[in-house]
């Protein structure tokens, strides 16, 4: 007997393909899309539009994957993070971040742990397992939607993973996220985050999206980065930022640099007059992120007047700033703290509990 396809992750054309093996006609792809990506239906059976004939086949020939949730853990401030697990029982983390101005945010993983090592990050404390599939990538925003029982505006690849180095199933994924026909999330309200992969920046230039570009800097020059983010010492700070000018050039996309600022070593004036030279003349924000937490790794955050202080630095120098807003630091689920480590937090919601 022939294993049965996947479903998750495949787009129209390749619907068409599974269609048309199945002696059907090819406008049956469509709307098994549309089922799969917009109606976020697991159930052949419920699939009403389609012959029973149809429905039938699809039972015997092919499945739509799930997410199991193994927890999920509520922050005070409303953010949620959830482990699943996967096919082969490998485990990622999602984030799901409600706004008040009726933003529904999350933030997707894209690889099973992370081979960067950047070394205030949890992801990458034990390497890379595997990437993540298209069906995986793209799961995680409709198995939370589907939970939450609300439709995501905005997606953020910035979980577990560096997405630039899982290229063709990342844009695949982003491509299903911003279809018409499915989750139509549009373009610029999806962000991925790199730590500085030149040339698949230069080669996401070249696919000309509206999408936002965040590159974690984190250093303003070449000895700090290089402590702080192995992957410096093959892309230094001169090649990323060329390939970031180029991006620009490209796209016409202002890109969002991202700065996590750890107390005594990247968060001094001298550090932000620095930063402000070398990103002088680039189209560019600066995002500030307080370093958070994470278990094993030796580090704290700067108090509130050194980051003032920083941020002001930036801004007298024509530097446009901001300060990341924490969200989901009391349940390990801010920026650089997922890790897919059940137990290492208090879970406070098991199985089955109502997001």
């Amino acid at each position: 007997m022939e294993e049965r396809i996947d479903l998750m992750g495949l787009n129209l054309e390749e619907l068409k393909e599974v269609v048309s093996s199945l002696g059907e006609a090819s406008f049956r792809a469509k709307q098994i899309f549309n089922w799969v990506y917009d109606k976020k239906v697991t159930d052949f059976l419920e699939m009403s539009n389609l012959s029973k004939n149809l429905r039938e086949k699809l039972i015997d020939n092919a499945y739509i994957s799930q997410l199991k949730v193994i927890t999920l853990q509520k922050s005070k401030d409303g953010t949620i993070k959830y482990l699943f697990e996967l096919e082969d029982g490998q485990w990622i983390e999602s984030v799901f971040m409600p706004y008040q101005d009726n933003r529904r945010s999350v933030c997707i993983s894209t690889q099973v742990g992370c081979g960067m090592g950047c070394n205030f990050c949890a992801t990458g404390l034990n390497g890379l397992t595997r990437n993540l599939s298209t069906g995986e990538i793209i799961n995680q925003i409709i198995t939370i939607a589907r939970l939450r029982g609300e439709e995501i505006t905005n997606v953020v690849l910035m979980g577990m993973g560096e997405p630039l180095a899982n290229y063709e199933e990342v844009l695949k994924a982003i491509t299903l996220m911003n279809d018409d026909n499915g989750l139509n999330i549009g373009m610029r309200r999806i962000t991925l985050s790199t730590c500085g992969l030149v040339p698949q920046i230069k080669r996401l230039a070249e696919e000309d999206l509206q999408l936002t570009l965040a590159i974690s800097l984190h250093a303003p020059n070449n000895k700090m980065r290089s402590q702080m983010m192995p992957i410096n010492d093959k892309y230094p700070l001169e090649d990323l930022l060329d390939s970031c000018r180029y991006y620009i050039d490209k796209t016409g996309r202002r890109i969002s640099f991202e700065y996590s600022l750890v107390k005594g070593v990247n968060d001094s004036p001298k550090d932000a007059r620095e930063l402000a030279r070398l990103l002088s003349g680039i189209l560019c924000h600066v995002n500030l992120i307080p370093i958070n937490q994470v278990e094993g790794l030796e580090y704290s955050k700067p108090d509130r007047d050194a980051i003032n202080n920083f941020k002001a630095e930036l801004e007298q120098k024509g530097v446009a700033v901001t300060v990341r807003l924490e969200r989901g630091a009391d349940i390990a689920a801010a920026c650089g703290q997922l890790q897919a480590k059940e137990g290492r937090d208090e879970v406070s919601n098991k199985i089955g509990s109502k997001a």
